[in-house]
């Protein structure tokens, strides 16, 4: 790999990370204008309101970046980038088609992407704790036992898919993949896609931002373009999300003239399931805290052991 092919995976891995959480919010208004009958998001601009996420853009830029009076100020700064970041350096190891298609291969592929996304959630944790405002520290102590009960059942599930696979490498896993291999990790796949909804805080798990309940919870003192980045980062987790389950579970870029198309299944699987989480947004009300956590240690966790102890079964009983 010379300069320049890394230069232009990097460059091509930054346009995807600008371009591809925009196209995710923009599609954020118009399912829930068409699911909820709002009309404002339909005339901004004109045909279908296309201005309605350039519109919103100059809403934040316009207004004040306002830092409260006994906030941290330096850590209160920080947080929205430590929010942000991490999903660039994930991005960058997701394969997007086959033949390395991909901005860089990392060996151990499924650890590296769980890590650095668990450093997501520490800017959420900055942010709450940097703010000076009790509801702030709330939304982020919400959000640490959030990230403590979901990571498990997150990281069980992928063991699963790698185990049948033989390799914890991402590409590697796709180019395992078998199309039986839906309905044998489908529980896997289920359990992956909802831990890692709880992991980004989405409906129906989006109590430490509860609007109702603590206001916005560790966003509550944000405003402008750094609150903007905190609504970036949550749309970049959707992408990464939804990459990642398409690549561990739905084959990746496998599909019909796989060649020269690969490229265009992996986006197509994973706005299919970035069109599911927005679709639940609209559809679920949102969970108790306690009804969360005990969905995270009763039902999930349960269900993983079970999808890696059938797994393991039935590659000792092909071997």
């Amino acid at each position: 790999m010379n300069l320049l092919d890394t230069l232009l995976r990097c460059v091509g891995t930054l346009v995807a990370f600008l371009v591809l959480p925009l196209v995710v919010g923009q599609a954020e208004h118009k399912v829930m204008a068409h699911m909820q009958g709002r009309l404002g998001p339909m005339y901004a601009g004109g045909f279908h309101g296309w201005a309605q996420l350039v519109a919103d853009g100059v809403k934040f830029v316009q207004k004040e970046n306002v830092v409260p009076a006994g906030a941290d100020r330096r850590v209160f700064q920080l947080a929205p980038a430590v929010a942000l970041l991490p999903y660039l350096l994930v991005l960058l190891v997701i394969p997007v088609g086959p033949d390395g298609m991909v901005g860089q291969v990392v060996d151990a592929g499924i650890f590296f992407v769980l890590a650095v996304m668990g450093i997501g959630v520490l800017g959420s944790l900055m942010a709450g704790w940097a703010s000076a405002n009790k509801f702030s520290l709330l939304g982020a102590l919400r959000t640490a036992a959030q990230l403590m009960s979901y990571e498990l059942p997150m990281l069980l599930a992928a063991a699963s898919v790698a185990m049948a696979a033989g390799t914890v490498s991402l590409p590697g896993i796709v180019d395992a993949f078998h199309w039986w291999w839906v309905p044998w990790q489908l529980i896997g796949a289920f359990v992956f896609f909802t831990a890692g909804l709880a992991e980004l805080q989405r409906p129906p798990f989006d109590m430490p931002v509860a609007d109702s309940e603590i206001i916005f919870g560790a966003y509550t003192e944000y405003t402008g373009l750094r609150f903007a980045l905190f609504l970036l980062s949550e749309y970049a987790g959707i992408v990464v999300l939804c990459g990642l389950t398409s690549v561990l579970f739905l084959g990746g870029w496998h599909g019909p003239f796989e060649g020269d198309l690969g490229w265009l299944w992996t986006l197509v699987k994973t706005f299919a399931l970035a069109f599911v989480v927005l679709w639940l947004r609209v559809t679920y009300p949102r969970l108790r805290e306690d009804q969360l956590m005990r969905f995270a240690w009763t039902v999930l966790i349960p269900l993983a052991l079970a999808q890696l102890a059938l797994t393991g079964i039935i590659k000792v009983a092909i071997s």
